[in-house]
């Protein structure tokens, strides 16, 4: 399956150069560029693709709110984004994924990370580069984070989804999951789609959120 990327930034040059970056992967293909968030929301509605790169700062509308419209917006629900920007501070990393951003990384990652963080987002995996997850942390950790909020769900989930939960939070992958509780892939899949469904989540950023807000996990735990 080809997948679909939607190109926003402020910058032409910036979007040249990602829109042939993510030409040159074999699975991969851009829909489309906008220069604002409002163009990228109007974009996104009208090609559906399976991932937007979006800037943070640009003129008008910024990416965060961008974001929050295209996830909120029925027939742009299922559109992944994944944040790209220079600036990796905390309330940029926080309100972006508030706003439903599946991921979250720094512009000067190497082409390789990249594309590969737009499959992970596509495949409905959290992406967090890892010193926006370490700043994450750190935020949650000095209690600027909404710890301790009500999240519909929680109540419900097992004790080994609970596990499983913790795991996510502390940024562990599928394979890393399955060798760490000793079970199959597909086990650890059915599990992670338990998650998303009981949590409303729409991927595992989201599931990340989830178990900060709640007070499940703390910054001590990590």
């Amino acid at each position: 399956m080809t997948i679909r990327v939607l190109v926003t930034d402020d910058q032409a040059l910036v979007r040249g150069s990602f829109r042939l970056l993510v030409d040159s992967a074999p699975d991969m293909t851009t829909v489309g560029e906008a220069a604002t968030g409002a163009e990228a929301v109007v974009l996104a509605r009208a090609e559906r693709p399976d991932v937007v790169l979006m800037d943070v700062r640009m003129p008008g509308m910024d990416g965060i709110e961008a974001t929050r419209l295209i996830g909120a917006d029925p027939q742009t629900g299922d559109v992944r984004v994944l944040i790209l920007t220079t600036f990796d501070l905390d309330d940029y990393v926080y309100a972006a994924l508030r706003a439903g951003a599946s991921g979250f990384l720094l512009k000067d990652a190497p082409p390789a990370d990249l594309l590969a963080g737009i499959r992970h987002v596509a495949a409905g995996e959290g992406l967090l580069a890892p010193t926006v997850a370490r700043r994450l942390i750190q935020e949650f950790s000095r209690g600027a984070g909404p710890g301790g909020a009500p999240v519909r769900g929680l109540d419900s989930l097992t004790d080994r989804e609970r596990q499983v939960l913790l795991l996510i939070a502390d940024g562990l992958s599928n394979v890393e999951l399955a060798a760490h509780l000793h079970l199959s892939m597909a086990t650890v899949k059915t599990h992670i789609g338990r998650l998303l469904a009981k949590l409303n989540a729409r991927d595992r950023a989201q599931l990340v959120i989830a178990a900060y807000e709640s007070g499940l996990v703390s910054p001590r735990h990590r």
